[in-house]
């Protein structure tokens, strides 16, 4: 199935709605769309409704933000579940930015969830030189475009093993960064460097949950992704060997095996 447009209050959102039974909310990492998931889409629509949006700006999804909040992203995928029929909860499924996204919508609209699924991402709040950073490369994007992203986030993104031997993922990803509104991306980095710290909410999460990260990640390392898993009660940890950042794209039968596996369990436990 393709993706379709649908107007969310008042805004084009390119949604992807394929599968049915119980829903999963993939949501992509920055600055990329819903594609980064292709793998687990094909894979688990066999059982389940799979729920995949380009957040707002990127892909074909309309923004004309100068700053978009994470608590914004959250409210648009609650939007979102809300618009479509059929679906009153789901398990939400994020990475990186996705990441921080879902401890948005756990903390606003928690009677949408009743699983969660944290991939290579972080709870902590940025330095203040990483949000310096975000603010100048936000700057930087609108003066010259995507380019400069998309070259120097492809060692941070993926693993040595990949970057050697998995080229074709690897240039897909670089187009897709390419093919990104300047502006979305900016206002996405200045979202991300006002996000809160959600570390002290950890303790507090009582949904099933799993944590996935790839073993090679050098932006949110295996040592602080099991910190998280340590954090939250009862949660599932999975270290993908031979990934980096973008473990679902690197090793995809590895990471669908672990959420199908994790799907099993009883969302009230």
């Amino acid at each position: 199935m393709v993706p379709s447009l649908k107007r969310i209050d008042g805004r084009l959102v390119n949604i992807l709605d394929q599968g049915t039974g119980p829903a999963i909310l993939f949501v992509h990492g920055f600055p990329l769309d819903h594609s980064m998931w292709k793998h687990q889409i094909e894979a688990l629509s066999d059982q389940f409704r799979v729920i995949a949006p380009d957040l707002r700006g990127f892909g074909t999804s309309e923004s004309d933000d100068d700053q978009t909040t994470m608590r914004q992203f959250a409210d648009d995928l609650a939007a979102i579940i809300r618009a479509t029929d059929g679906v009153s909860k789901v398990t939400l499924c994020g990475l990186s930015m996705g990441g921080y996204i879902a401890w948005e919508f756990l903390q606003n609209h928690p009677e949408l969830i009743e699983r969660l699924v944290l991939c290579d991402t972080k709870a902590a709040a940025d330095s203040a030189e990483a949000r310096q950073t975000r603010f100048e490369n936000a700057d930087r994007v609108l003066n010259e475009g995507p380019a400069f992203l998309a070259e120097g986030m492809m060692e941070k993104l993926f693993s040595k093993s990949s970057l050697s031997n998995k080229s074709g993922i690897v240039e897909e990803t670089k187009q897709v960064i390419l093919n990104s509104s300047p502006q979305a991306i900016a206002a996405a980095l200045r979202g991300m460097a006002q996000r809160s710290d959600m570390t002290s909410t950890l303790a507090g999460i009582e949904l099933p949950t799993l944590i996935i990260v790839g073993e090679e990640d050098s932006i949110t390392t295996k040592d602080e992704m099991e910190t998280i898993s340590q954090s939250i009660p009862n949660a599932a940890f999975c270290a993908v060997p031979d990934a980096g950042h973008m473990a679902p794209l690197e090793q995809p039968e590895t990471v669908t095996n672990a959420i199908r596996e994790f799907l099993k369990t009883n969302p009230t436990s």
